[in-house]
């Protein structure tokens, strides 16, 4: 079992387009903390923000006894960060993302009313049976008790997410995601590139992930400014304590967050993945759960109060932000 580990890089990027090259500049040294395991890593165009983006993120980290991998970009500062972004986690319902996109691509960014009936459900309310629905048909079928999701593998190979590893046992929620893979598809869904998926396909996916309803956007909007466009997708689970659960797995929670700002001149992502958030013996069951919640809300609030200074930041435990209007139709058959 390998715990969480903290340690500090700092690394300033250079040849930003703002100003010269910074590389060899004496405040672009590598700022580094020696520790056992991953370390929070940041690149910028502004070096100061790097340096306190991987500082504040390593306090965020210490001390948890949990797991935790981030992947964050905003791309009108060039930053990124990351922390062991290629560690695969249980998906638990984030993968409804990746599902959403696959469908998408699938049916050439245009869906049927009974589709989009089935996505909606899947996305704003986290509606289980719709996912298993959609997951079906984007599956093949030869073995009906293994469903193997080949349409979704597809997908996920033209989206570059080469981490994404697909339940062999057809269980979506066991998908084995990485926070570098999500953050590719945050990307690709606010981004402008079509050659994945046109325009008004990821439009009608980030319309669909800003309608979530409001007792499940908190994670990784925590802090983020309220007058942004908040896009975000939650999932959640406890795994069982059955004999066949590896001894690692039985009774945590896996708790991860994904969400991606817009509108207004922002134009960032985070995705914070969490598990072995334990349940303490004699506590109720769902205190697992609010420690990940926890766990992934002190990292949102560091960086966005680093990225975004003096922005009046979202507290998930009040009321929600208005949500904006899709900036385009949904892309419905009739």
């Amino acid at each position: 079992m390998r715990w969480l580990s903290v340690g500090v890089v700092a690394v300033f990027g250079a040849g930003a387009a703002a100003g010269p090259a910074v590389a060899a500049a004496p405040s672009a040294a590598t700022h580094r903390a020696v520790a056992a395991g991953p370390s929070v890593h940041c690149t910028s165009k502004n070096p100061e923000l790097a340096r306190k983006l991987a500082g504040d993120m390593t306090k965020a980290l210490a001390g948890r006894k949990s797991m935790a991998s981030l992947s964050f970009y905003d791309r009108p500062t060039a930053t990124k960060c990351a922390f062991d972004p290629d560690k695969q986690y249980d998906s638990a319902s984030v993968v409804k993302t990746v599902i959403l996109g696959a469908l998408l691509y699938q049916e050439g960014g245009t869906l049927t009313a009974a589709e989009d009936a089935l996505a909606r459900k899947m996305i704003t309310v986290s509606d289980n049976g719709a996912t298993t629905t959609l997951w079906r048909q984007l599956s093949d079928l030869t073995d009906p008790k293994k469903p193997d999701p080949v349409k979704v593998r597809e997908f996920l190979d033209k989206a570059g997410m080469r981490d994404t590893v697909l339940d062999k046992e057809g269980n979506w929620g066991l998908t084995q995601v990485t926070a570098s893979d999500q953050a590719k598809l945050l990307r690709l869904l606010s981004g402008d590139d079509d050659s994945v998926l046109g325009a008004t396909a990821r439009s009608y996916a980030l319309g669909l992930m800003r309608q979530v309803q409001s007792d499940q956007r908190w994670g990784a909007t925590a802090g983020a400014p309220v007058d942004a466009v908040t896009q975000v997708k939650n999932g959640w689970l406890q795994r069982s304590r059955n004999p066949d659960v590896p001894d690692f797995d039985k009774g945590d929670w896996k708790v991860n967050s994904m969400a991606v700002l817009t509108g207004k001149g922002y134009d960032s992502g985070l995705v914070v993945l969490t598990e072995n958030n334990r349940v303490p013996e004699g506590r109720p069951t769902e205190e697992g759960m609010k420690y990940g919640i926890e766990t992934i809300e002190t990292i949102s609030r560091a960086i966005y109060r680093n990225v975004y200074p003096g922005a009046e930041g979202y507290d998930p435990s009040g009321p929600a932000p208005a949500a904006a209007k899709p900036s385009a139709q949904p892309p419905v058959a009739g």
